[in-house]
């Protein structure tokens, strides 16, 4: 496979809002191509490593401010979690692909929705850690109030060593765009932050709604696991693609 277009971090000089993302954990299972490849719009493929799609649950805790790093009460400290896939558009620029964003947040979740045209929804979420025990609790109340669940517990490691992680883990972990549709409007966005720090952890508990609710297949097997700290971000305005 060739060297992508977006391989490596991209620059935000004039960032829109400021990000902290952490106590971040990321759940990845491989899918076969077509099945996700059937639930992406025109003009993005699935981006493949070794023959396989990969979908990915990631549940953390947002922070955000504004460019000049004024906190906002409206959209900032609240939990999250993430459906998404990685995908390529036709000029080779690759990236993330949300099928669903939960948000405890209503202000941030409105906001997403009309600046950049993702799917968030609102939900009753909750982080409790203990420890290196955490559990990610998630339950979706608006559109469709009464919706899926998500529950996922783990149990955090130490970090990986130099030289441990493979190109697996970058393939999953470093995207540095995000792509939206909604209706004929389609927008892209760029997050500048550095590598993720990646600690091992494992799987303690794991009762998860939202993946089928994005219409897909139920996983097979065990997820692959990493947890992060987190990292800081820089968000940039959305930006039209083709």
């Amino acid at each position: 496979m060739g060297e992508a277009v977006a391989s490596r971090p991209v620059p935000v000089d004039r960032p829109v809002m400021l990000q902290r993302w952490e106590r971040l954990t990321f759940l990845h299972w491989s899918y076969e191509p077509a099945a996700v490849q059937r639930l992406l719009p025109a003009g993005l493929q699935a981006d493949v490593l070794a023959g396989a799609a990969w979908v990915g649950l990631v549940p953390f805790f947002m922070r955000v401010s504004a460019s000049a790093g004024q906190h906002l009460p409206w959209v900032s400290d609240f939990c999250e979690t993430n459906v998404r896939t990685y995908v390529r558009d036709r000029d080779g620029h690759t990236g993330i692909w949300f099928f669903s964003l939960d948000a405890a947040r209503l202000g941030a979740v409105l906001t997403a929705r009309a600046a950049y045209g993702l799917p968030y929804f609102w939900s009753s979420m909750r982080i409790d850690e203990r420890g290196g025990q955490i559990a990610y609790r998630c339950r979706r109340r608006w559109p469709g109030g009464g919706g899926p669940a998500s529950l996922v517990r783990i149990s955090r490691g130490g970090p990986y060593r130099p030289g441990e992680l493979g190109e697996r883990d970058h393939f999953l972990t470093a995207r540095w765009l995000l792509f939206s549709a909604s209706g004929t409007r389609r927008r892209l966005a760029r997050a500048a932050h550095p590598p993720w720090p990646l600690y091992h952890a494992e799987v303690t508990g794991l009762d998860d709604g939202l993946l089928p609710a994005a219409g897909l297949p139920p996983p097979d097997g065990g997820p692959l696991v990493h947890y992060s700290p987190g990292v800081d971000v820089r968000i940039g305005r959305p930006e039209p693609w083709r």
